[in-house]
C-alpha cells in the first residue's frame, strides 16, 4: 500500500501562513532552506517522538499564481481536532475563512472546510458517534 508520508503547503506569503498554522494548530517550523536551496520550512505537526498518528510536512513559496477559476488547486488535507467549534473560532480569529460549514457525518464525526490566509483549503474532522 502507498501511504501519504509528507505534505506541502504553498503560500504567497509563507511567513503569514507560518504564523496562521502556529497560532491555530500549535505546529512548529524548522528552517530547511540551506538544504533545499530556497526558502523552505519543515512543519512538525506533533512534538518529536509523539506516538499520535499523523504526518509532518513543508511550507514553501507558491511557485505560480493560483488559477482564478478553480475549486481547489491541490490535495485537501483534513486535520483531526477534539472540539470543532473551538478550533473554528481560532481559525476565524487568525484570518482563516469558512469554505464549507460544519456538517455531520452521522454516527461518525463532525466535518467542515476552511481556507487559510493563502486561500488553501483544509478540513477539520472531529470524531463523534453522536453526530447527526
Amino acid at each position: 500500500m502507498h501511504r501519504v508520508n509528507h505534505f506541502e503547503i504553498q503560500a504567497d506569503e509563507p511567513v503569514r501562513a507560518k504564523d496562521f498554522y502556529e497560532k491555530v494548530f500549535g505546529w512548529t517550523f524548522v528552517d530547511y532552506s540551506e538544504y533545499v536551496g530556497t526558502p523552505y520550512w519543515g512543519i512538525l505537526t506533533a512534538p518529536e517522538g509523539s506516538t499520535e498518528p499523523g504526518i509532518n510536512g513543508g511550507l514553501l513559496s507558491r511557485p505560480k499564481p493560483v488559477p482564478t477559476e478553480c475549486g481547489t488547486n491541490a490535495y485537501v488535507a483534513t486535520i483531526g481536532a477534539e472540539d470543532f467549534d473551538l478550533i473554528a473560532e481560532k481559525i476565524l480569529a487568525h484570518w482563516g475563512k469558512v469554505a464549507m460549514e460544519k456538517f455531520a457525518l452521522p454516527g461518525m464525526a463532525w466535518q467542515g472546510y476552511f481556507l487559510d490566509t493563502e486561500w488553501n483549503t483544509f478540513g477539520i474532522h472531529v470524531p463523534d458517534t453522536n453526530a447527526k
